[in-house]
């Protein structure tokens, strides 16, 4: 029996793929390309945005074209909040909300021998209290591993629908995250990045209350690990022993990816973000005196209803007074069933549209200057992939470097960067 999988979304969303990948592998399924002709398609869907769940249908209507005879599961978070929407579409039997995705196979195996009905479940999410720990069956196929050590978000921006699909926060026990370390590790992975939806709240549901600098110190304690990395945290849940971690372990990117959402403070409201312009501010000034040379990147959104010119304006000028290295910049999109969407003062398309390629402009700007920065020193390289005899990959701060040295596909690697060169740098292998 042959399965294929896809992945819409997050890092999340990535490793829960590839767990459920390793799940089929251990009941002798093969695994090929979604394109493929295949007896299984799985699809983890996303539902941040209208769009997701638009690519997510296409999908799945993709994979009912390839075998009109294939079982389609379909599985995430547009499972969760919308079952009824994909049980409609043709070709699907299997359905699965964020919770029960270790039953998968079951369920799956279950709607090959049924001409009727379709399988699968949708549980309350809300009333989820535990991490549905899957251990790894199967090795990711990537050179970085995503360890998944949390699920859930009880922020509840008015922009989004995740709390709603994923439950209250949910952490992975430091026993289990120990075991999945030790898997990765043990099979040659050299960096691992610790991921979650709501990250920084990790350890507040567990009896023990560990923290999110617990999970680290557990993770570090695997010695074959050269590098760890953090997902995406909020800004205000950095505590003072988790950013001493970061300058005193030398195996610890210093890159935060700290998202800051809206440079105004009247829009920062309307989302119902837990932090000011001011408060940002100085966090990120302590966070720079804590840890010399972090490096930070951030998520941006443009157009949020009721946001003004004089807003956006002061956007920009907040941004570009932080001096990101990165920015994600995205053009609100309204996602049915979230308080934003109700709101009567959308933003228009166009404008949107226009307002987000001038702070993409920026973002480049901003990019570029601190690519400029790291020109003439030595870093070093996680190398992932090669095409026209150039391979490119990441240094510690998440800059991406090419070269056409001999370097190994999942190694570090020492690189003297040299110049710009595409999205990143050019770098020349030291010898």
């Amino acid at each position: 029996m042959r399965a294929a999988f896809m992945t819409l979304g997050c890092k999340v969303n990535q490793f829960e793929t590839e767990t459920m990948e390793g799940l089929f592998r251990a009941r002798g399924y093969d695994v090929v390309a979604f394109e493929d002709m295949a007896d299984v398609y799985v699809i983890n869907t996303c539902s941040v945005t209208h769009l997701s769940d638009r690519k997510s249908r296409q999908l799945i209507r993709r994979a009912a074209r390839t075998n009109p005879r294939a079982c389609i599961a379909v599985t995430g978070c547009y499972a969760q909040v919308a079952p009824e929407e994909i049980r409609a579409l043709e070709g699907v039997r299997v359905v699965i909300g964020t919770k029960e995705r270790a039953r998968i196979v079951d369920y799956v195996e279950a709607s090959l021998h049924e001409t009727t009905g379709i399988a699968g479940t949708i549980t309350d999410i809300m009333q989820a209290r535990v991490f549905e720990d899957i251990p790894l069956h199967a090795l990711p196929h990537r050179t970085r591993a995503f360890l998944k050590i949390e699920d859930g978000c009880q922020n509840f921006c008015t922009f989004c629908i995740i709390p709603y699909a994923r439950g209250p926060v949910k952490s992975r026990e430091l026993s289990a995250v120990a075991r999945e370390m030790a898997l990765l590790t043990e099979a040659g992975f050299h960096e691992v990045v610790l991921t979650g939806i709501h990250l920084g709240a990790y350890g507040i549901d567990l009896a023990e209350r560990p923290t999110l600098a617990d999970a680290c110190r557990t993770a570090l304690a695997e010695k074959k690990l050269r590098r760890l990395r953090l997902g995406s945290l909020e800004s205000v849940e950095l505590s003072a022993d988790l950013l001493d971690l970061i300058r005193s372990e030398p195996r610890f990117a210093a890159h935060l990816h700290l998202p800051l959402q809206a440079g105004s403070d009247h829009v920062l409201r309307a989302m119902n973000r837990h932090y000011s312009t001011a408060d940002f501010a100085r966090l990120i000034a302590e966070v720079r005196a804590a840890v010399p040379g972090v490096v930070i990147s951030t998520d941006i959104i443009v157009g949020f209803p009721g946001e003004t010119e004089e807003d956006f304006a002061a956007g920009m000028a907040f941004v570009r007074e932080i001096g990101f290295a990165r920015m994600h910049v995205f053009p609100y999109s309204a996602r049915k069933g979230t308080p934003a969407a109700r709101r009567a003062d959308q933003v228009p398309p166009m404008v949107r549209k226009e307002r987000a390629a001038r702070m993409q402009a920026l973002a480049e700007e901003m990019a570029e200057a601190y690519h400029r920065s790291q020109l003439g020193t030595v870093a070093e390289v996680l190398f992932e992939t090669t095409a026209d005899d150039v391979t490119d990959g990441l240094t510690e701060t998440y800059v991406r470097v090419y070269t056409d040295a001999d370097v190994a596909r999942g190694e570090i690697v020492p690189m003297r960067l040299t110049h710009l060169y595409r999205d990143g740098i050019w770098g020349e292998k030291i010898s």
